[in-house]
């Protein structure tokens, strides 16, 4: 089935970002591991698995909509320590997020709904899971202080 050009290029986009978000979280979840943080490790190997997903949704809509998926990476931001790790994902959700939301416009302008809803579903785990996860985190540190944090990652994964 033909697509619009407009959202099969947009999609693409999305494509970098949902790699470059993935190579991030990638690195960032074996950082974790190397320093023994395995609660951080556990939580950001996962979401590198989800962002694996989301660039997987993306890339078959542009194959069904009979456009040629770019396999391009976005820049990515490699924090130095855990606080900072923490705050680049953060920034990271934040711009998918207002991505996803600029995509919701475009399909709704392209009359492509069903792309629509796939971007739908992407922010709603983008906010709901994503976002709100290391919002709280970045949280518990202001509370408990960064040591105190830090110690309680260091146990056992459940």
């Amino acid at each position: 089935m033909k697509g619009s050009q407009k959202v099969i290029d947009y999609l693409n986009f999305l494509i970098s970002g949902e790699l470059g978000a993935r190579d991030q979280y990638f690195i960032h979840a074996q950082m974790y591991h190397e320093w023994h943080y395995n609660k951080l490790h556990a939580r950001i190997h996962h979401e590198m698995e989800e962002e694996t997903d989301h660039a997987r949704a993306l890339i078959n809509r542009v194959l069904m909509l009979e456009g040629t998926p770019n396999m391009k990476v976005a820049d990515i931001n490699i924090g130095a320590d855990v606080l900072s790790m923490l705050k680049s994902d953060l920034a990271l959700e934040y711009s998918v997020r207002q991505h996803l939301k600029d995509g919701i416009k475009l399909c709704e302008e392209e009359q492509d709904y069903v792309t629509r809803e796939i971007l739908v579903a992407q922010l709603v785990d983008t906010e709901e899971d994503h976002a709100h996860w290391l919002e709280q985190q970045l949280g518990l540190i202001e509370m408990i202080g960064l040591p105190n944090y830090l110690q309680s990652q260091l146990g056992d994964v459940e």
